[in-house]
């Protein structure tokens, strides 16, 4: 097998396995706080943030395996994961909808925590890592 079927391979099981995950999520969020605001989509995009800036960092200088961990956790897993197709048409049915009121504040609130989640994960990494 190639390394690059080799790396579709990991995308998908990585795709599977995030997608997975938020289903799982959204359900558990859904039954817990209800629908008024997509409190699941705003999770994994919030969580996938954080985790995307950590991956990144942590696999700088990880030498020729760090592609195939690159397709597996962030093409793949947090590809599967993170919502931002989901996160727009939730947007479009609140400004259909009764809850018009929350969509700037939900839309700026995701943005703004998954720059700063990017931004904390990616740091977190760096220290973690260590110099070089």
């Amino acid at each position: 097998m190639t390394p690059w079927a080799q790396q579709l391979v990991l995308v998908m099981l990585g795709g599977a396995l995030g997608a997975a995950g938020r289903y799982w999520l959204g359900g558990i969020l859904l039954r817990q706080f209800g629908n008024g605001i997509p409190y699941g989509t705003l999770a994994v995009n919030l969580i996938g943030s954080f985790a995307v800036g950590f991956i990144a960092v942590w696999l700088e200088g990880r030498g020729p395996q760090a592609l195939y961990w690159r397709a597996f956790l962030i093409v793949g897993l947090l590809g599967g994961l993170t919502t931002y197709s989901a996160l727009m048409l939730e947007c479009l049915l609140m400004a259909r909808s009764s809850r018009q009121d929350v969509l700037l504040g939900y839309l700026g609130g995701t943005v703004v925590a998954g720059l700063l989640l990017v931004w904390a994960g990616a740091r977190l990494a760096a220290l973690v890592r260590g110099p070089g």
